[in-house]
Order: C-alpha cells, then sequence, then structure tokens
C-alpha cells in the first residue's frame, strides 16, 4: 500500500500535523474536529490496493471503477457520501509538438480528500507544497483543495495554448514561406499539429460544464454538495479561464484547418505552374522535331534541298520559331 500512496496527512485549521496512520482512525479523529480532514494521495493504484481506501472512506463502486481504469473524460458526479471529479492535465513539448495528458479523480467527502494521479502530467504534488505554505486558504476543508487542483490545471491549460498559439505561428510562416511551403513533409506536419489540438481539446472541453456546476452556474443553479457556497465566486473564477481556453483552442483548429487548405491549394497552383512549364518546353521541343521529322524524309524533290542557304535558313527559322514561342510563353507566364 505504502508503494502507491504518495503523501497522506491530517490538516487542522489550514495546517499540517501529526495524526493516526490508520486511515479509519484518522477519518474518525476529523469528523470529530469540524476544522480538520484527511487528504491522501494515491498513484496508479490497483484493485487490491485501493480496496482499503474505497472501504474506509466508503467511496461510490462506480465511482472507484473509474479511478482505476482511468481513461475518463472530465466529468463531475455526486453520490450519497462523497463527490467524484476527473480532471485531465496537460503537458506539451515544443520540439516534438507532442500533448500529453494525465488524469486526476478527486473524492471529496464531509471531512476527506482522496486524490488518485494516472500519468505524469498532474501538478498535485506542487498543489499540496503551496496550500501547505497558505494556511489561510487551506483552512476551508476539502473545497479548497478542489478549488486549487482545479485551477493550477486550468492555468497550465492557458500555457499549453499559448505554446501551441507560438508554434502555429511558426508552421504558418513556413507554409507561406518561398521554399518551405513545398515541402511534402508538410501536409503531415499540419495534420499531426491538428491532432495535438484535437487531443487538447478531449481535456479542456468536457470539463466546462463540471466547472459551471461547481460555480453555481449549472443547469438550475442546484448547489453541488460537499462544496461550500463562498466557493462559487472561485470556482466561477476557474471556469471563465477555462472558457478562454475553449475559445483559444477553438480559434487554433480553425487556423490549422485554414492552413491546411491553404497549403494544399498551394500545392495545386504549384502543380498547374509545372505542367503549365513542361506543356510549354514540350511546344517549344515539337517544332524543331516536327522540321526535322519533315526534312528526314527520303524523297528526291523536297523543297530547298540543293539550295546552298537551305541548311542555313531552316536554323535561323526554328531559333526564330523558339524565340517567338519562348517570348509568348514567358509573356504568360508559364515559363
Amino acid at each position: 500500500m505504502r508503494s502507491v500512496i504518495v503523501d497522506c496527512a491530517i490538516y487542522r485549521e489550514g495546517r499540517r500535523t501529526e495524526g493516526p496512520e490508520d486511515l479509519s482512525d484518522a477519518l474518525d479523529l476529523c469528523r470529530l474536529e469540524h476544522d480538520a480532514f484527511v487528504w491522501i494521495g494515491l498513484y496508479e493504484p490497483t484493485e487490491k490496493e485501493f480496496d482499503r481506501v474505497t472501504r474506509e472512506f466508503g467511496l461510490h463502486p462506480l465511482a472507484v471503477e473509474d479511478a482505476l481504469k482511468a481513461h475518463q473524460r472530465p466529468k463531475l458526479e455526486v453520490y450519497d457520501d462523497s463527490m467524484f471529479m476527473v480532471l485531465k492535465p496537460v503537458g506539451y513539448e515544443p520540439k516534438s509538438d507532442i500533448v500529453s495528458s494525465g488524469e486526476v479523480m478527486v473524492f471529496i467527502g464531509d471531512s476527506f480528500v482522496v486524490t488518485v494521479r494516472h500519468g505524469e502530467e498532474a501538478p498535485l504534488g506542487a498543489v499540496r507544497r503551496r496550500l501547505e505554505h497558505e494556511p489561510e486558504i487551506l483552512r476551508h476543508g476539502p473545497t479548497a483543495v478542489l478549488y486549487s487542483i482545479a485551477d493550477a490545471v486550468v492555468d497550465h491549460y492557458v500555457d499549453v495554448a499559448g505554446e501551441l498559439g507560438t508554434d502555429l505561428e511558426e508552421l504558418e510562416a513556413e507554409v507561406f514561406s518561398p521554399t518551405g511551403g513545398g515541402s511534402r513533409h508538410t501536409a503531415s506536419r499540419i495534420y499531426a499539429f491538428k491532432r495535438q489540438i484535437l487531443e487538447f481539446r478531449r481535456a479542456t472541453g468536457p470539463l466546462a460544464q463540471p466547472l459551471s456546476r461547481l460555480a453555481g452556474t449549472g443547469m438550475f443553479g442546484v448547489r453541488v454538495p460537499f462544496v461550500h457556497d463562498k466557493a462559487q465566486p472561485f470556482f466561477r473564477d476557474v471556469s471563465d479561464h477555462l472558457t478562454r481556453v475553449n475559445e483559444s483552442v477553438e480559434g487554433l483548429d480553425r487556423l490549422v484547418s485554414d492552413i491546411l487548405s491553404a497549403h494544399l491549394a498551394q500545392m495545386s497552383v504549384r502543380q498547374n505552374d509545372d505542367m503549365r512549364k513542361i506543356s510549354a518546353w514540350a511546344a517549344m521541343a515539337a517544332i524543331p522535331t516536327m522540321l526535322a521529322g519533315i526534312y528526314g524524309m527520303n524523297f528526291d524533290h523536297m523543297p530547298e534541298l540543293h539550295w546552298v542557304w537551305s541548311y542555313p535558313a531552316l536554323v535561323a527559322l526554328l531559333a526564330f520559331l523558339e524565340v517567338v514561342l519562348y517570348r509568348t510563353f514567358k509573356h504568360r507566364g508559364w515559363l
């Protein structure tokens, strides 16, 4: 069990304190004291490892199943004895243009917080350390923990959206450069970038409804159990930040689609230019081929065959016709 427990502590009046090591005793002690709660953090537990936590905290089996299997979309579920929320923190590697996501499952009860982390992108350690240095926030109990986790996840969304926007500007400049847009790998890069934006949207889009419920702006404005009413303005602020992120993601998605369409149009125009150039050179080669073919026929009475100036005149005629064709095609932009 110790291998999956990242941290476990009891907090009284916003400060970390020592308490019973047994989970049941710790929870009973916190329930006796109205200003105390226990916060346990786990990393990718198995069903057997999570079974004791499930029994001690009375977690709902459906929420436990989601927490163990992971690969869940962001959501908020309310049960009789607890509330369950799923968030998907993301990370972005600019060098490889890859968006990676993890998962954070948060169980909130009357006197406990259980966090389950999957993947390497979750900022739970940093959140806990920050809260332990801000007891005036942590004294508000499990609601403060849930708010801080959501705020940290959404704030990182803002950073990732900014990095994606910067890289997309660089990709756009490359596509519309005189030489870069013609690379055969450009279309695959644009499409790969679009897939990363889609991965980002899977994390940010579904989170809007759970945050609206926590902010009291969801369906009918119904209060969410285990969350203080005074916390609604703070969740509303997080929801506003998420709305801006979702708007940015929508803009990035439209822009990358436009860039892909523009690139394909560029490629089509360049192919047409190439075909015109090939056609122009073929037309210029056709005239000498035709005349050479005529004079290569074995007839005794071909015109000017016995004229001294016939060969220079023929060469001059070919040169004149080639110059006329070249100037014509050049004037029309075919060459």
